[in-house]
């Protein structure tokens, strides 16, 4: 399988904001849809494990041409650090680290197409597999800038 992008990608942006109030803004996963391009609504499979590691929720993405649903695991939640989930349990992490800039926060956005989610592909479109890891490639290098400048102006705002 071979493409033109790396399988993994991060970006970041200066937030006027403390960084305990950019995770509490990025972790408010019911919010996601306020600034992400593809992902319209998010919501916890069970409100009980909310905010955890190892918490589950259901994300509904919409593209022009499709729209599904996946499940995602909450990997690392560390107040004011740290807000990580994988797709699948196993196939694509996300994540958003904060770091104090003087009076602000460095919010960085990660994005990992791990082994097993490349194998999942590979499984599931068979020929078809290059294509689709590059397609949600493309969609990550170009939507995590959008999803940062969006997640700035939400945050300075309030």
């Amino acid at each position: 399988m071979t493409a033109a992008r790396a399988r993994t990608h991060q970006d970041s942006v200066v937030v006027d904001a403390t960084p305990g109030e950019v995770y509490d803004l990025v972790s408010d996963i019911a919010r996601t849809g306020e600034w992400s391009p593809v992902c319209t609504s998010c919501w916890w499979d069970d409100e009980a494990e909310a905010g955890h590691v190892g918490a589950w929720f259901t994300g509904r993405n919409e593209l022009p041409d499709r729209t599904w649903e996946t499940r995602s695991q909450v990997v690392a939640a560390d107040h004011g650090r740290e807000f990580a989930w994988i797709v699948g349990g196993a196939f694509v992490r996300w994540g958003f680290l904060m770091e104090p800039d003087g009076g602000s926060t460095r919010l960085t956005e990660t994005w990992e197409f791990t082994p097993e989610g490349l194998a999942m592909f590979a499984d599931k479109y068979g020929d078809a597999a290059a294509s689709e890891v590059d397609e949600r490639t493309r969609l990550a290098h170009d939507g995590i800038p959008r999803t940062l400048a969006a997640i700035k102006e939400i945050a300075e705002r309030a």
